[in-house]
């Protein structure tokens, strides 16, 4: 055995390696983009594990994975070179496309990994569009099975890097790749985390679409200006930003993240690298608003209402069954939402019902009974006012001793 074949059996063993199955929000929000059948790319500082973090998923997935170095590439890589045929006045000129994409047609499936993206200059990246749009590849056209994922460095740290252009970024889902600690130190003793695609319930798909519709439509309704928002500064038309075409691609995603169980952190990181942190903000805001029980039904049996955990949605809630009872007020009603609040002081942060309480007892009328859940309310409620008296005499005070200094 020569010094090499040493040299080999060490290599092998080093690179041999298991997986587990560990929570990892950003490898589940990649697998979800991944099922949906959307480009991704990943952001992230050089030697941060992209390029290992796609091996591992095209080996879980047991997708043949081609790599493609977009930056040492020419434009009629991607658009394919031209061959003249026997008669090109009548058949024209063909586009020959490479011998990779040649190969992707050939196996039906695949991962399609385009690496260094951000230092592709614009010709390059003006040839991609087609590529990562329409799945074309000269006269070839990629099959279904093939998925389509990216990589970048941000400019900072890419060499000789450009802006990625803004047709082309916003025909991706923008996903921020970063290392953790304990699944770095963990992989490189032997054990890295397992990718798999994301298990979808047959029996919610309908559910799935059609709450993803009325989500998107819900927002893009009550704020049209977010239809489209072409970014002014140059630097951010590279990352993710709303348009016709990322709001579909952020309706694909709420719904297959919705059939999928996702957690609320993995969703939010799909939709914010679809259209963007503020537009993304807002669309999450709304789905919680979506989630919030009726109003009329926590009235008509306060007994068995269950009011949401997370404080501003309970708040809201409360707000909601104020308002509802304004709107249309009954003894019974009003009644029915003291037994709410009631509710909500032994469920929750006081606090929280301290304004509610005192609107809703502005709405009493002469002839109603006052009833006495309004007893177990009164110390929070007189608890509040006098810490809102003694911060604003703490207040007058500092106020007048400013005036003295002067």
């Amino acid at each position: 055995m020569t010094a090499l074949d040493v040299a080999g059996r060490l290599l092998a063993l080093l690179r041999t390696t298991d997986t587990e199955p560990r929570p990892d929000e950003q490898l589940e929000a990649l697998t979800l983009a991944v099922a949906a059948d959307l480009p991704v790319l990943l952001w992230g500082e050089p030697g941060i594990g992209k390029t290992a973090g796609l091996t591992q998923l095209a080996e879980a997935l047991d997708l043949p994975l081609t790599t493609v170095i977009a930056s040492v590439h020419e434009p009629s890589d991607f658009s394919g070179l031209p061959v003249v045929g026997d008669d090109p006045a009548e058949q024209g000129v063909p586009m020959a496309p490479p011998d990779w994409a040649v190969r992707l047609v050939r196996a039906g499936r695949g991962l399609l990994f385009l690496d260094e993206l951000s230092t592709a200059p614009p010709a390059v990246q003006a040839a991609l569009l087609r590529l990562v749009l329409e799945r074309r590849i000269g006269a070839l056209r990629l099959p279904p099975g093939v998925r389509i994922v990216a990589a970048a460095n941000p400019r900072s740290s890419a060499a000789d890097g450009w802006e990625l252009s803004a047709p082309l970024a916003n025909r991706f889902v923008h996903l921020r790749w970063t290392h953790d600690h304990e699944v770095v130190v963990r992989g490189l003793g032997g054990t890295w985390p397992r990718a798999t695609l994301p298990r979808l319930d047959p029996g919610t798909l309908p559910h799935a679409v059609e709450f993803a519709r009325r989500a998107v439509c819900g927002l893009l309704t009550a704020r049209p200006d977010l239809v489209h928002q072409l970014p002014r500064n140059e630097g951010r038309r590279g990352g993710p930003w709303p348009s016709p075409r990322s709001w579909e691609m952020t309706l694909h995603l709420i719904a297959f993240a919705t059939a999928a169980g996702a957690s609320r952190d993995v969703l939010s990181l799909l939709v914010r690298g679809t259209v963007g942190d503020g537009p993304g903000l807002e669309l999450l805001a709304g789905l919680d608003r979506m989630d919030l029980p009726d109003p009329e039904d926590l009235l008509a049996d306060p007994a068995a209402a269950v009011l949401p955990e997370r404080g501003d949605l309970r708040q809201a809630v409360l707000d909601g069954v104020v308002a509802a009872v304004r709107a249309r007020p009954d003894e019974a009603r009003w009644d029915a939402a003291w037994e709410l609040l009631v509710r909500a002081l032994e469920t929750g942060a006081p606090d929280l019902v301290v304004v509610p309480a005192n609107t809703l007892a502005a709405l009493r009328r002469d002839e109603w009974d006052v009833p006495e859940s309004i007893e177990r309310l009164a110390g929070v409620v007189s608890l509040s006012r006098r810490a809102d008296e003694a911060g604003g005499r703490v207040r007058a005070g500092a106020g007048a001793g400013a005036a003295v200094g002067r």
